[in-house]
């Protein structure tokens, strides 16, 4: 058995430039990796896929998208061996953090070295990209700018490590909606995007932004008071992830990263959930 961990992700800047002719959106936006992940576990069986998700509403079948990621390797591996897939949650599921994707990542690369297909990362990242958006990017391991539907991505090298409180105020968002509720035109495909250096957590704090809040945050106010309590605990930045309707307050060390995740740990109790992580 083979145990792999499976990060989520934040999302520190997020542009929507507009509709595209195939029905998806042009966006900018810089993803970072933290260290909130699940745990998949892999080993071989007789024939065929099977994921189990122990404790989670999650689908079991060809419905996870880590299911179809392993069909693909599968397939294309023409091995005749079948895999067995354990996902233990611990990113909250459709939460704007991509644990999703991140599990079909994960599944793409531990099955490609399993199996020995030896396939390249951008041969991986081209695969992904045909589950999902976010998937080339966590198949990359780095911090980057992700450009077109998110799958043109361009390393940052020079960003400061940063704490994180994450609180999830426990329901769900559905991407597809947030979407559809941004009034917007088609993009000219011409557009340049000139992203800015971020070189200290003083650069990093003034490029945070997120287009899609003012549809989630507009559903779901609560959120706007999420983000003002984690500002109230000494967070130098607050801001939704992705699509929400997770929000994240951003620190530069690990004891006032540690002091708000204690208070409003107890401030939320059962309203919502509270995670420390840092970025990797």
């Amino acid at each position: 058995m083979i145990r792999r961990l499976s990060p989520a992700k934040i999302n520190l800047h997020l542009r929507v430039l507009g509709k595209r002719e195939d029905g998806y959106h042009e966006i900018v936006t810089l993803m970072q990796r933290i260290s909130l992940c699940d745990e998949m576990e892999f080993h071989f069986i007789e024939k065929g896929v099977e994921v189990s998700c122990p404790g989670s509403s999650l689908p079991e079948n060809e419905d996870n998208i880590a299911h179809r990621a392993a069909a693909l390797i599968l397939e294309r591996s023409r091995r005749k061996e079948g895999i067995h897939i354990s996902i233990h949650k611990r990113i909250p599921v459709a939460a704007g953090l991509g644990g999703g994707s991140s599990n079909a990542a994960t599944t793409l690369v531990t099955l490609n070295e399993l199996t020995g297909l030896d396939l390249s990362t951008d041969d991986l990242m081209k695969m992904g990209a045909k589950l999902g958006a976010d998937v080339p990017f966590f198949i990359f391991r780095k911090t980057a700018w992700a450009f077109g539907i998110g799958d043109r991505l361009q390393a940052v090298d020079t960003i400061p490590n940063l704490w994180f409180v994450l609180i999830n105020p426990r329901f769900t968002t559905s991407t597809k909606m947030v979407y559809e509720r941004l009034n917007l035109q088609l993009t000219k495909p011409e557009f340049k995007y000139k992203c800015p250096k971020l070189n200290t957590i003083e650069d990093l704090m003034r490029v945070l932004h997120n287009d899609l809040e003012k549809v989630t945050l507009a559903l779901h106010p609560v959120l706007q008071e999420l983000k003002d309590l984690l500002m109230q605990h000494g967070a130098l930045g607050a801001l939704m992830s992705g699509s929400g309707p997770t929000v994240a307050g951003f620190f530069g060390k690990e004891s006032e990263a540690l002091k708000a995740e204690e208070s409003l740990s107890k401030i939320g109790k059962d309203n919502w959930l509270v995670f420390r992580a840092h970025s990797i």
